[in-house]
């Protein structure tokens, strides 16, 4: 197994939203876990269920918001800690320089949009399902999809888990960000992870980071100075 502890390439805004996201789940989960309603039934009520998504019905519970806006309620739910602190913190590692190579509101909308089709890959590739499907992963499978596109040379010190030796090793993005890609297609089906979104999240960011990142522009050219030529003597 593989952690990302950092990256070599650093930034020189502060990333606000990426922050804000972190926050918008952590307060999500808290209200999941200590809020007023049943866990369980607020997952069926916020959570994305395939069948309803895909047939454009809603199941009871009635859904916090009309189908299917439990595609995005879902984004901010989670099914324990471990999976809470696994996708904030890959947000926090890769997710400030793709907000930077953005701006705010665009990052904003790449994050929902990747998401969106994340989790709508895994509706359809099991539509007649009827278990909630919760957690950031979709969108954040988009954000390791748009940095790879963005930053592929970049060095992602790697935590390696060897018992007794735990080494960390400078690893380029493209090969770590494609090897957690093809980790994710080689999970098993009945694995309880919603593959599919991390697939489609994924392959979503590597398309649309480039419609939403801002053009860098050169600096500008120097004006050049017209000096007309020598007269030739008249005699």
């Amino acid at each position: 197994m593989f952690l990302p502890l950092r990256d070599d390439n650093p930034r020189t805004r502060f990333p606000a939203v990426t922050l804000l996201l972190i926050a918008a789940n952590v307060v999500a989960f808290l209200f999941e876990v200590f809020g007023p309603n049943n866990p369980a039934n607020l997952i069926k009520q916020a959570g994305a269920i395939p069948f309803e998504i895909v047939h454009h019905v809603d199941v009871w519970p009635p859904n916090l918001l009309p189908v299917p806006g439990s595609i995005w309620t879902s984004m901010f739910l989670h099914g324990g800690w471990m999976h809470l602190i696994g996708n904030m913190w890959f947000l926090w590692v890769f997710g400030d320089n793709v907000e930077e190579s953005m701006g705010s509101i665009r990052f904003v909308l790449f994050y929902l949009l990747v998401g969106t089709v994340g989790a709508l890959a895994q509706c359809y590739s099991m539509p007649n399902s009827t278990a909630p499907m919760i957690g950031a992963s979709g969108a954040i499978a988009g954000v390791l999809g748009g940095y790879l596109m963005l930053y592929p040379r970049a060095r992602i010190a790697t935590l390696v888990m060897i018992p007794f030796l735990w080494p960390v090793v400078p690893v380029p993005a493209w090969i770590f960000l494609s090897g957690w890609f093809l980790a994710q297609i080689l999970l098993p089906s009945p694995s309880g992870v919603a593959w599919m979104a991390h697939v489609g999240g994924f392959l979503a960011g590597l398309g649309a980071v480039r419609l939403l990142v801002h053009t860098r522009r050169g600096p500008p050219t120097a004006p050049v100075e017209y000096i007309p030529p020598p007269r030739r003597p008249s005699w």
